[in-house]
């Protein structure tokens, strides 16, 4: 297998299986949107794990799209099967992100609410993470990764085993949650399982993947994200859920 065996086939074939998974998701998402700021939803880890891979695969499938299809066309026969294995290994890794997700609002959201002049701080803490980082040359390593995954995918040919596909799935997947890691940091500010949060967030995260632009746009992110960690401390209605005006969106244990 060549760069130009690659690079000729038409990343189209999965696309369409993809995006509607990713939509299935969204529409479960909206659907379910009243339940999953319930306790019953986001109190308990297995719920709540659940829900993220749900949230995950509506937000990030269809960014993740033409590198999973290309995969997939890497190989004359058995598409299908490789494409299916490649997105479980590549949700598999968003899967486990909401271990630490989960710990981190848990802690974010009881500490405003036990000490509310800490939540100003708390969101300040969280956009200034995400401002540095998505400064930083991890970042646009990682986002060149994702949005040219050629040289990802002729590593993956070298892979062996019955996983072989889980494993490139899951490969990708790593550099994919390098790259957005800090902006999913972001729910914790605005509500883990805010909708209109995930839009937004889903929008920027494809936007810096497909748009030719994306290195300057990642960067306006990370600007903007700076100012906001100033701006929250005039303006708190800015992280709502870690500054009283929507605690409900993330409820844990509650």
């Amino acid at each position: 297998m060549t760069r130009t065996a690659i690079t000729a086939r038409r990343p189209v074939a999965g696309i369409g299986l993809l995006l509607l998974t990713a939509a299935a998701a969204w529409a479960w998402t909206v659907l379910r949107r009243d339940d999953m700021a319930s306790p019953d939803m986001t109190g308990e880890l297995p719920a709540f794990l659940g829900t993220w891979t749900i949230m995950m695969a509506a937000m990030m499938l269809p960014a993740t799209a033409p590198a999973a299809s290309l995969y997939a066309r890497t190989a004359p026969v058995h598409r299908t099967p490789r494409l299916v294995a490649f997105t479980a290994g590549y949700l598999l890794i968003w899967a486990a992100a909401g271990l630490p997700a989960y710990a981190l609002a848990f802690g974010a959201t009881q500490t405003a609410a036990t000490y509310p002049a800490a939540g100003t701080a708390l969101a300040a803490a969280v956009f200034a993470v995400n401002g540095i980082y998505q400064l930083t040359p991890l970042k646009d390593l990682c986002l060149t990764k994702c949005r040219s995954p050629v040289a990802l995918l002729l590593h993956y040919a070298s892979f062996r085993g019955p996983a072989r596909h889980v494993r490139s799935g899951a490969h990708y997947g790593a550099f994919c949650l390098g790259c957005c890691w800090s902006l999913m940091l972001l729910l914790t500010a605005f509500g883990v399982m805010d909708l209109w949060a995930m839009v937004g967030l889903a929008a920027v995260i494809t936007a810096e993947r497909r748009l030719p632009r994306g290195h300057l746009l990642a960067r306006v992110v990370g600007v903007t994200s700076l100012a906001l960690a100033i701006a929250v401390f005039w303006v708190p209605s800015l992280a709502p859920n870690l500054t009283g005006g929507g605690m409900t969106e993330m409820s844990l244990g509650h």
